[in-house]
């Protein structure tokens, strides 16, 4: 049960990260700084990482 609470929070922190990164996209072209870019796709990549790794977790089964 476990995974799969950790599972659905990651996948919220997946819809999260890809929000912060449509903002930082937007304050890329606004002007602001490259590294918004790069801070946002480094939250989103470990956000994503996160996520594959728990559904992995799901998909091998219960570890008993």
């Amino acid at each position: 049960m476990t995974d799969r609470i950790s599972a659905v929070i990651s996948a919220f922190g997946v819809l999260a990260s890809v929000l912060l990164l449509v903002i930082a996209v937007g304050e890329y072209r606004s002007g602001a700084s490259a590294l918004w870019i790069a801070g946002g796709a480094a939250i989103f990549l470990s956000a994503s990482y996160a996520l594959v790794r728990d559904v992995l977790r799901l998909r091998s089964g219960p570890t008993d």
